[in-house]
């Protein structure tokens, strides 16, 4: 069960509208890096998490709260878009403040859908899709996707910050990126709690099925096969993170064959030359039997 405040999480000040800038924070409300994402892969984590309660509690926690950033989100889009135009006159053609903020950026969408409100999409108008939301089920794994997301959240705010000379906007902002630094740490918490032993991922898989000859080499697959400059890094020598192994570089080299699929059913309706069910195909098969006893005996 959810409740909600009528009040803000934080206070929401814009001193100098600006649809463009409106435009530029539909990013973090709707975009990859954006608010709607992280919500979403919090709650459905939590909503999937099994283990120790502690961290689906924590998971909700987090996750409402980023619905509060949402709400303040949108409210400054709302508010930066207070003084937008909506007509477009013949005359407003020679310095019309409407044609030069759609010319400028200003989202048609943000008029046209929504009276002047936040969309539920980034700055390009594109809704949020959920293809973005990570919840795997396993622990280790879902904090590595949370730091991802709150360092790239937290960026994104950075550069927003950056864009605009508003006060009230950067103080709002301020907060946000104050708040994505709380979150990369308690996630970053977790992972430190659980110490090296939750490497690799998952865990709970036996090291011992897999093929252990090539767990900790770095290959190289430069075309003269030499390191450069990736010998001696702390990804190519050196104990591993997680204590279990040495990194190492090796040569990379194809272990398998050229593949091949033969020729095709006839029921599948591909050409007549690639099926085995008709003249033609007999003969380019022939052909490449032909070819492959030739390069057998020249190799």
């Amino acid at each position: 069960m959810y409740y909600t405040d009528k009040k803000l999480q934080y206070p929401v000040k814009v001193d100098k509208p600006n649809p463009i800038f409106a435009r530029a924070l539909q990013q973090a409300i709707g975009g990859v890096e954006g608010e709607i994402r992280v919500c979403m892969q919090y709650f459905f984590q939590a909503w999937g998490s099994r283990g120790p309660v502690k961290y689906r509690d924590m998971l909700l926690n987090t996750a409402t709260e980023e619905i509060s950033h949402i709400e303040m989100l949108s409210t400054a889009v709302a508010l930066n878009l207070q003084n937008a135009p909506v007509s477009l006159q013949d005359e407003a053609v020679n310095g019309s403040p409407s044609v030069e903020a759609v010319m400028g950026g200003m989202n048609f969408r943000q008029f046209l859908s929504t009276g002047l409100s936040a969309l539920p999409a980034n700055a390009d108008g594109v809704p949020f899709d959920m293809s973005h939301i990570y919840a795997s089920g396993n622990l280790a794994a879902d904090m590595y996707c949370n730091v991802a997301a709150e360092t790239t959240g937290r960026t994104l705010a950075v550069r927003l910050y950056h864009m605009t000379d508003d006060p009230g906007m950067r103080d709002m902002l301020a907060f946000m990126i104050a708040r994505d630094t709380m979150h990369q740490q308690q996630w970053l918490a977790v992972l430190e709690e659980l110490g090296p032993s939750h490497l690799p991922i998952p865990n709970s898989f036996p090291q011992s099925k897999e093929n252990g000859d090539y767990a900790y080499n770095f290959f190289i697959t430069t075309t003269d096969g030499k390191p450069g400059d990736q010998a001696n890094q702390a990804w190519s020598s050196g104990t591993a993170p997680d204590g279990h192994g040495e990194f190492s570089t090796f040569v990379a080299h194809p272990f398998g064959e050229e593949p091949n699929l033969g020729f095709g059913r006839a029921d599948t309706f591909g050409q007549k030359e690639q099926s085995t069910g008709s003249a033609a195909g007999v003969v380019e098969r022939l052909k490449d039997v032909k070819d492959h006893i030739l390069n057998g005996i020249n190799g």
